[in-house]
């Protein structure tokens, strides 16, 4: 078996990468209105999936929104306002965009840090660092 045997060979059966889901993966925003107040029920399992601390998200959302929000008894985030999903889900990909994935190598595998009252991106996967 030649080289070039060889390699069809194993093309042909390896796996492919295309078709597997993604690792990292960010639920869609489930949301409830109470009057004036928008609430984002599945807040903890975005925290989870994101990785981040629940006062660096909320306030992104604050600010995203121009509002005021609270985390209330049940662990839910409670915007000021009416909000449709997809103005939710657009906020939201915009901080996973900013604040999550690497710019080097697109992976997930982020932490955020701060140094000299700079807050930095690092990538566990490439070692890059990059400002936020």
């Amino acid at each position: 078996m030649d080289y070039e045997e060889q390699l069809e060979r194993a093309l042909e059966e390896k796996p492919d990468i295309a078709e597997k889901e993604s690792r990292f993966e960010v639920p869609d925003p489930d949301l409830r209105t109470e009057g004036n107040v928008t609430i984002l029920e599945n807040f903890q399992d975005l925290l989870g999936a994101v990785d981040r601390g629940t006062d660096h998200v909320l306030k992104f959302l604050q600010d995203e929104f121009g509002t005021s929000a609270q985390i209330d008894d049940r662990d839910r985030a409670r915007l000021t306002g009416q909000f449709n999903k997809s103005r939710v889900a657009a906020a939201i990909d915009e901080y996973v965009e900013a604040y999550v994935i690497c710019p080097e190598c697109g992976l997930p595998d982020t932490n955020l840090t701060r140094e000299q009252g700079a807050e930095l991106l690092e990538c566990d996967a490439c070692g890059a660092r990059s400002s936020v």
